[in-house]
């Protein structure tokens, strides 16, 4: 029955414990026996276990009892990282209730910021949370003050537990039982399952994750995607405990899987309404088509792998609809794709997968970001590829992304990323202090800034105690320019990228800088130069290698030796003006590294 349910997720920033949490829940209820118990048992995939983050999301249904009363508990583990909010509001939009989970080791962090305000905006009751009490670094009473003066509650009020040991976890899931609404929908009427996450199957094609919002799906139901109007049947209908477990139907307040069958990319969307095709119902509010913010090129080493590219990204792309890519040529690269995603992981997330799932060997280019340009005849294009950037002569005007970012740190560190935000071009628009020995920042700063090293330079100069969350804004005008990289005077595409006027100079010395240490050296002479602005700003020389033509001579005369040289020159020049430099695979992927 609906008034023995309970939906809820578990917010925080990156690495506070939200997967540990949720192995103690799943161990207190019996959901999991012990011998297959292990950590992080809903991140099923390697990438997750290996850095300790969750990427995807996963439901999981789990029973406990409270004074005699069998409840359903439904959790949604969600993903912590800036790249994935839209998926994680979806999330939140499946559930009643969240837990706000805060690392006592840590305090409040940025990121937990903007998972709560998605949270607020749902109108979801917030049950705050401080973990890792058990830690000797531990600072509970300090970290209950800063949540009680973010929510405006009671210190007293809020719960410890510990991921690691399990201690308050029971007293947890009780409070969930006594605290959440139970969901309300009514059952009759007509069917509206909202879609917040799905997967692939090999054998079984997508298998949708769905909150029943109202009415009640059932196996062998003729179903439609509200949005993309393809149509389908349910071929099994379960909930996940955590494996799927099939019941033949969902009613509404509940959350489950439905297998469609469908071995199509483009066709189930996060956010989408799941409906039945004949009576089918108004589409849920909040459905967006997620933009990409990154872009970056990927091409296989291999020219003859580049079929098997294609279908490892479209395999990719029917359970993560996130990314997009199409198919573009390079005259260095070969044949390729021009991507783009959610963010910096996102991307770091789809090209590891590419190499370990599909055992594809990369080039990655230089991500980048979207530009809008106005030419001087008068056209506005749209710039997802800097090889594509119009010449300097031909620019009128450049317009890009910023974003607001929020940045939390101890005031101890406020000099050295006060002169951080100053060399990325971040304007500071409001500082005040938060908690005790904490304060915020509120920045603006250039999309293509934050993407420059920025995350990992900030927790460096405050040795890892500073966070940051970021939303983006509006298009801003942007002073930047085309930096072209010349070898042997042909341009290299593959590391053409977009820099600020100001840093033209010093971004092109560095990379021809790179470029002269790890460029063989060829038959002849090779220049390599930096060119913006239509001059050149850098320029190295990589000497010719030499044989010692005349070392079969003993003795005779000097005459001799000297013909021999002067021909090996001769040949010297023809190779500079005719040959063509060939860079090895290794190269391009010492230059992407960082």
């Amino acid at each position: 029955m609906n008034e023995h349910i309970r939906n809820f997720s578990i917010i925080a920033h990156i690495d506070h414990g939200k997967s540990t949490l949720a192995d103690r829940m799943l161990e207190v209820t019996h959901t999991v026996e012990q011998r297959k118990m292990q950590n992080q048992i809903l991140d099923s995939m390697e990438l997750e276990r290996e850095r300790g983050i969750t990427i995807k999301m996963q439901p999981v249904r789990m029973n406990y009892t409270v004074d005699g009363i069998v409840y359903t508990l439904n959790l949604i583990d969600t993903p912590g990282h800036i790249d994935f909010s839209y998926e994680v509001s979806r999330a939140l939009k499946a559930v009643e209730g969240s837990i706000l989970l805060v690392d006592a080791t840590q305090g409040v962090q940025a990121q937990t910021f903007t998972t709560l305000d998605m949270a607020r905006a749902q109108g979801l009751v917030i049950i705050p949370v401080v973990t890792k009490v058990d830690s000797p670094l531990a600072r509970p009473d300090e970290v209950k003050l800063e949540i009680a003066e973010i929510l405006d509650v009671d210190p007293d009020t809020i719960l410890e537990v510990s991921g690691k040991t399990g201690e308050g976890v029971p007293e947890l899931l009780e409070h969930i039982v006594r605290t959440l609404p139970a969901p309300h929908q009514e059952r009759q009427g007509l069917l509206q399952g909202l879609l917040f996450d799905f997967e692939y199957s090999n054998h079984k094609g997508v298998i949708v994750y769905t909150r029943i919002m109202q009415g009640s799906v059932k196996k062998g139901d003729q179903l439609v995607f509200a949005i993309s109007q393809k149509k389908f049947h349910a071929l099994e209908v379960g909930v996940l405990s955590p494996a799927p477990t099939p019941t033949g139907v969902l009613n509404a307040g509940e959350i489950g899987y439905i297998v469609t069958g469908v071995k199509e990319a483009g066709v189930a969307h996060v956010g989408d309404t799941v409906t039945h095709h004949k009576q089918s119902a108004e589409p849920l509010p909040g459905y967006q088509k997620p933009d990409p913010v990154v872009w970056a090129s990927v091409y296989p080493e291999d020219a003859d792998d580049f079929d098997a590219l294609r279908s490892a990204l479209g395999r990719l792309q029917l359970s993560d609809s996130s990314f997009s890519y199409e198919e573009e040529t390079s005259g260095i690269l070969g044949r390729g794709f021009r991507s783009g995603f959610l963010g910096m992981l996102h991307l770091e997330i789809i090209t590891e997968r590419l190499r370990r799932e599909f055992h594809l060997d990369l080039v990655v280019t230089t991500p980048s970001v979207t530009y809008e340009v106005d030419t001087k005849r008068g056209q506005t294009i749209t710039v997802y590829s800097p090889p594509l950037f119009p010449d300097h002569g031909d620019v009128a005007a450049v317009r890009e992304p910023w974003v607001n970012m929020r940045i939390i740190t101890p005031p101890e560190y406020l000099g050295d990323i006060g002169q951080l935000l100053f060399s990325h071009e971040a304007d500071t628009t409001a500082t005040h202090n938060f908690g005790d020995g904490r304060t915020e920042l509120v920045v603006e700063i250039p999309l293509r800034e934050l993407m420059r090293n920025f995350f990992d330079e900030l927790k460096s100069i405050s040795s890892g105690y500073a966070s940051i969350s970021y939303t983006l804004g509006a298009l801003r005008p942007a002073d930047v320019v085309r930096l072209d990289i010349l070898v042997a005077g042909d341009p290299v595409p593959a590391f053409t990228r977009i820099v600020s006027r100001k840093r033209a100079q010093e971004e092109g010395e560095q990379v021809v800088e790179k470029l002269h240490t790890v460029l063989p050296r060829q038959m002849f002479v090779v220049k390599i130069q930096a060119e913006a602005q239509g001059r050149i700003i850098s320029s190295r020389t990589i000497k010719a290698l030499r044989k010692d033509v005349t070392g079969y001579l003993y003795g005779g005369d000097i005459t001799r030796k000297m013909k021999l040289r002067e021909k090996q020159k001769k040949g010297k020049k023809r190779m500079a003006a005719q040959g063509k430099v060939h860079i090895p695979q290794d190269v391009f992927m010492k230059m992407m590294k960082k």
